[in-house]
């Protein structure tokens, strides 16, 4: 008998000292932009620090991330790299409307690796981007799907340049792997944003596309429609003074004006 209780005893004192189960910690999952990457990752961890909430990001183009959410994927937030894939998202009912807001603004730039011969080009009406490129491609987002791809087909048509660009066009599946390409230099010259510029030491800006020749970069963000209460929270600290100081030191603009 007196084994028996020893035996309870120890089986008792063993579960006492065991590791126990940590609470898992509330996050709320945001699908954005490629192009969003550095920025909102700063943005995260600082909302994290101040919340308590965690944050996991998933980055693609937002056609991916769009089409992804309509499949069922997990999401809380989406911040989209344009107009068009955000009102795709509000037509399917993914999204809250009374949530979207356009928060972002960028440009588009024309790029070259850091150690190209190229030098500053003038861009506008004429511009030749084919014969620029020589025996070289020229690397894009995917032009019928990717935002970065829709605004820099936008432009080179606008310019009359997209016919002789077109056959030379070497297309990735986001900005952030247009951007690679040119600084393994694979390709002569590439276009993103100018934000994707400002993070790759191993390229260089050699022209930007003028106002006009392309639709306003915009970024929209809104709640999914399945979204958690918390991401309520979230969409007010990014439009918090805090957030729009790291944006801004990334290269993007506010679109709004910030509320404490």
């Amino acid at each position: 008998m007196f084994a028996r209780v020893f035996v309870c005893l120890g089986f008792i004192a063993a579960l006492a000292g065991a590791p126990q189960p940590l609470i898992a910690q509330e996050q709320i999952t945001v699908f954005a932009a490629a192009s969003l990457k550095n920025a909102l990752d700063d943005t995260n961890a600082v909302f994290t620090k101040a919340s308590g909430l965690k944050v996991v990001a998933s980055y693609e183009a937002s056609s991916a991330l769009a089409r992804q959410i309509e499949q069922g994927a997990p999401a809380d937030i989406f911040i989209s790299a344009d107009v068009r894939w955000m009102d795709y998202a509000s037509e399917h009912k993914l999204i809250k409307p009374d949530t979207r807001v356009n928060l972002l603004g960028n440009k588009l730039v024309l790029i070259a690796p850091k150690d190209s011969r190229l030098g500053h080009v003038t861009i506008g009406d004429g511009f030749d981007i084919a014969k620029l490129a020589g025996d070289g491609r020229i690397a894009v987002a995917d032009v019928k799907a990717v935002p970065a791809g829709l605004y820099a087909k936008a432009a080179l048509e606008k310019l009359g340049a997209w016919t002789a660009a077109e056959p030379k066009l070497a297309q990735a599946g986001n900005v952030r792997a247009t951007l690679a390409f040119v600084a393994r230099g694979e390709t002569p010259v590439g276009i993103v944003y100018e934000t994707d510029a400002r993070i790759e030491p191993k390229v260089k800006v050699i022209g930007a596309f003028p106002d006009g020749s392309y639709p306003p970069v915009t970024y929209p963000v809104a709640a999914t429609a399945n979204g958690k209460p918390a991401a309520a929270r979230y969409l007010g600290f990014l439009a918090t003074p805090t957030a729009k100081a790291i944006f801004e030191r990334y290269g993007f603009s506010f679109l709004i004006k910030p509320v404490s």
